[in-house]
């Protein structure tokens, strides 16, 4: 088995100093790739920015953008089984990046935003006899919103998590199929979740 996870942050960059990001530490996505060198599989960790060593064994690519990202991904995903997409890319961008640095006016400034690439959406469109499992992390009607995200991006299963989860070291999950059903229930350490859902895909 060969298989691509996404993992980390994406930043978005207002001018060559500033960006728009999120509190992401990585650490899901880190230990999903762990837990797949550990059964055997082959893995390509594409990641944002993180203060985390890549797990040995893997193929790691460092990135930066959600572009970036995107381009990463659909270029690994061809020579993949499946794809494990935990990465928490940034929705929105400025509309145009201000080369140099933004100085104080006095005043209020305005941003114009535009969204960014949807990395899962087009990898699911990619997939072919490929396996997506996405991950949601829903605020507001989550279990709604994630049979949604799952349906729109053509994964084969979505990993329900809510905001807590972000920056923390433990994490309470669902396993969505595509009929809408729980098919697992994981709570625990990052490390424990990704180890039962590696096993759990394993099975399949």
């Amino acid at each position: 088995m060969r298989i691509l996870v996404t993992a980390g942050p994406t930043r978005e960059y207002l001018d060559d100093v500033r960006y728009l990001t999120n509190a992401s530490s990585g650490r899901m996505g880190y230990a999903v790739a762990e837990s797949a060198v550990a059964v055997g599989w082959e893995v390509v960790l594409v990641s944002g920015p993180v203060a985390l060593a890549p797990p040995e064994g893997c193929e790691f690519i460092p990135v930066e953008t959600t572009e970036q990202m995107r381009t990463a991904s659909v270029a690994a995903f061809p020579s993949c089984d499946g794809v494990i997409a935990a990465a928490a890319v940034c929705d929105y961008k400025p509309l145009a990046r201000i080369t140099g640095k933004l100085s104080k006016t006095g005043g209020p400034v305005s941003l114009e935003m535009i969204e960014t690439d949807d990395v899962l959406a087009e990898l699911g469109a990619m997939k072919d006899h490929r396996w997506v499992v996405g991950f949601a992390l829903e605020a507001q009607n989550p279990r709604e919103n994630a049979l949604q995200k799952l349906r729109r991006k053509n994964c084969n299963w979505i990993v329900l998590n809510a905001p807590s989860a972000i920056g923390s070291e433990t994490n309470d999950v669902e396993l969505l199929d595509e009929t809408g059903s729980t098919v697992a229930h994981w709570s625990g350490q990052k490390s424990d979740v990704a180890r039962s859902l590696i096993d759990w895909l394993d099975q399949q």
